[in-house]
């Protein structure tokens, strides 16, 4: 059976560094036997179709070939279609009532639980707030991203250790439900 898949790539095409051309990623997935391949924006999305393969696997598979290819290790998650409606489903903020900048997901290569976060004195970042989900952290910060010290606080990589985490803002959250939709 066919399932349509999202790869999010961490840290690419950044400052200048770590370049992966689009056009190349897609060239690059097609070469590894998946179809209906598509890329999203220049900071790392693409979609595509898998009748292999599970999340964990596609996404090891696409580290490694990435790496072959362009010279750099970049982490990689992999979800379907499901867990990307999921998400926004189970979204605990008012998406439809807020700015897209004000509202991102990090997505987590593995389960992680309140415990990891407790060393951040969610008080102290007001109004800013976060709340996990299932493999993903959902953020409102009313000032956006570049400006959040909430952000800046679950980034730090003691946070953030034994696990892949990477984020992206509600409009590319909400596109990629759709690009992987039926």
């Amino acid at each position: 059976m066919t399932t349509m898949y999202a790869a999010l790539l961490r840290g690419i095409n950044v400052g200048g560094s770590r370049k992966v051309p689009m056009a190349d990623l897609r060239a690059l997935l097609t070469s590894l036997g998946h179809d209906a391949v598509r890329t999203h924006l220049q900071s790392g999305q693409a979609v595509f179709a898998s009748d292999h393969g599970d999340e964990d696997s596609l996404a090891a598979e696409l580290t490694r070939a990435i790496e072959q290819r362009f010279g750099f290790p970049v982490d990689v998650i992999v979800r379907d279609h499901a867990y990307l409606e999921a998400v926004v489903q189970a979204c605990p903020f008012p998406a439809a009532e807020l700015e897209a900048r004000q509202l991102h997901v990090t997505y987590f290569s593995a389960p992680v639980t309140e415990e990891r976060f407790a060393p951040v004195d969610r008080a102290a970042f007001l109004p800013e707030e976060f709340r996990l989900g299932d493999r993903a952290l959902y953020l409102y910060a009313p000032d956006g991203l570049g400006r959040s010290k909430l952000a800046e606080a679950l980034a730090k990589p003691r946070v953030n250790k034994g696990v892949v985490a990477t984020s992206r803002n509600w409009n590319t959250v909400t596109k990629l439900v759709e690009l992987t939709g039926p």
